[in-house]
């Protein structure tokens, strides 16, 4: 098989098993992917917060705390005092890219290398930023929101609306695409040590720094959004 044919069978985010209900919901790799990272991080939820205590805490609770606590700290730090409400999903969000864009180092191909699931992320993140302008200035004020500072500049308030959540989806899909498709031939080119050693960056450092970078970004829109309303 050619290293092309090789990457269209990599790429194609197949049917792995259908739900027999109705005519058949067929469920693609890339969902069963994601079920399985939601899995794991549901599992680790529920060891790492069983049996908690006030005084005389594990190890094992002391980690979970630490984890947390660095993770609600940097998430709200870029979405402000405004966004603290969003925290907990953007958290959630962070540990479900993180896991899922590294899962490739355990023989599965990530889900957001398929656009549909980037997309999914990337709408449902604009659309709670939206929600936030709602909620913090009204709907009279989210509306003029977009004619300021002039009315002028409407029409490419509005079309940041589209915009952004495109702009969001194939930044994870292009570089999460890309990491793969760089392994793979690497990994079909030399079998020795650089696939191992190129594994460190492109499905650890770079996996992990694409998931800030969504999480960081939704971050900024909500904490614009929120911050408009109070000037």
């Amino acid at each position: 098989m050619s290293l092309a044919d090789f990457l269209k069978e990599e790429l194609v985010d197949d049917t792995v098993f259908t739900i027999p209900i109705g005519k058949g919901i067929g469920i693609s790799e890339s969902t069963a992917v994601s079920w399985v990272v939601m899995a794991v991080i549901i599992l680790l939820c529920i060891i790492l917060g069983s049996n908690l205590k006030v005084d005389h805490i594990s190890k094992r609770q002391a980690a979970a705390e630490f984890i947390v606590t660095k993770l609600e700290s940097m998430v709200g730090n870029i979405v402000g005092e405004g966004g603290k409400d969003y925290v907990p999903y953007l958290v959630t969000v962070l540990l479900y890219l993180g896991f899922a864009n590294i899962i490739g180092v355990f023989g599965f191909k990530p889900p957001t290398k398929s656009l549909i699931v980037t997309g999914a992320l990337a709408v449902m993140s604009i659309i709670l930023v939206e929600v936030s302008g709602i909620r913090a200035k009204g709907p009279g004020g989210w509306l003029h929101s977009f004619i300021e500072p002039t009315p002028i500049v409407a029409p490419f308030n509005i079309l940041d609306i589209f915009t952004r959540p495109l702009s969001l989806c194939m930044r994870l899909f292009g570089n999460v695409l890309g990491a793969f498709v760089i392994m793979e031939i690497l990994d079909h080119v030399t079998k020795a040590v650089i696939p191992a050693v190129a594994s460190l960056y492109f499905d650890f450092f770079d996996g992990l720094l694409q998931a800030y970078v969504f999480v960081c970004l939704t971050g900024m829109y909500i904490k614009e959004a929120t911050e408009i309303s109070e000037s």
